[in-house]
């Protein structure tokens, strides 16, 4: 079942990447929807020698396909793919999988698997590092029950979604959609291209409230945070929509734009409810 979550969670990095998209600018220059993606690949991408340099791997990288059976895959493909980059030595019990933990964390997928030592033991999670912060908490409340609605329910499909969709599709796709936002054309299952706006107004956020439902989320709850999601993908109005528009119509700095910001996100009021 871990599996069927971590392919999942990489099937619906594009749509969410793209409704959640909020920062458009870097140094005063306009670039992607979410330019955090490319960023982040950029400033931490390591000079590598040998192999590694020879197959083109990153250590901040979409990945390189689907998981069979167990999240251990991905452990296997850290040896397998990735020199050390850290070897220290430490007098810890192996059994406490220091080292394991040490090496994951010199390997950033946008969907990572991570090892956690709590009271109970360890636990292993996947982290989806995809989403942005803000702009509000409410906008964050909605786009976290976005992702984990489609992936409870994606991965409780009969047909595995992934047996539908080839995984070099959805590695494109999401880079299209961090560039693009909303007007990105995105590969799904049963549609061929489609445009990701229209997607998930009339497949992906219906089946979101589905997941919500099945992990026992109150409807009241899942009427208002997917009506939000519903809204922003009509409009367009995501937060790196709202700051592009904001800064065409004012001609201001961006320090102007950003005191609006400010200003509006106090309210509470979802992005695609801001003014420009």
């Amino acid at each position: 079942l871990a599996a069927r979550y971590f392919n999942a969670a990489c099937i619906v990095s594009a749509p969410i990447v793209a409704v959640a998209a909020n920062s458009p600018y870097l140094f005063g220059k306009d670039l992607w929807h979410e330019t955090r993606i490319p960023l982040f690949e950029q400033s931490v991408n390591t000079s590598e020698s040998g192999s590694l340099a020879r197959t083109g791997r990153r250590r901040v990288t979409f990945g390189h396909g689907y998981i069979d059976n167990s999240l251990i895959e991905l452990f296997d493909e850290n040896l397998d793919l990735y020199p050390v980059l850290l070897p220290e030595t430490h007098q810890y019990d192996a059994a406490q999988l220091y080292h394991l933990q040490l090496h994951n964390g010199t390997i950033w997928r946008w969907n990572r698997p991570l090892i956690g030592l709590g009271e109970d033991g360890f636990h292993l999670r996947i982290e989806h590092r995809v989403i942005p912060a803000g702009p509000t908490i409410t906008d964050m409340m909605a786009n976290a029950a976005l992702f984990y609605g489609l992936a409870r329910a994606l991965a409780d499909q009969a047909v595995p979604p992934e047996s539908q969709i080839a995984f070099d599709d959805i590695r494109k796709d999401f880079y299209r959609a961090a560039r693009d936002g909303l007007s990105a054309e995105i590969d799904w299952p049963g549609r061929g291209q489609v445009n990701v706006s229209e997607l998930l107004c009339s497949e992906l956020i219906p089946l979101a409230g589905e997941g919500l439902a099945e992990l026992g989320i109150n409807d009241s709850d899942i009427t208002r945070l997917m009506q939000i999601i519903n809204d922003r993908a009509e409009s367009g109005q995501t937060g790196s929509a709202w700051q592009r528009q904001y800064c065409a119509q004012h001609k201001c700095s961006f320090q102007e734009m950003t005191e609006a910001y400010l200003a509006n996100q106090q309210k509470g009021l979802p992005v695609h409810e801001w003014t420009i």
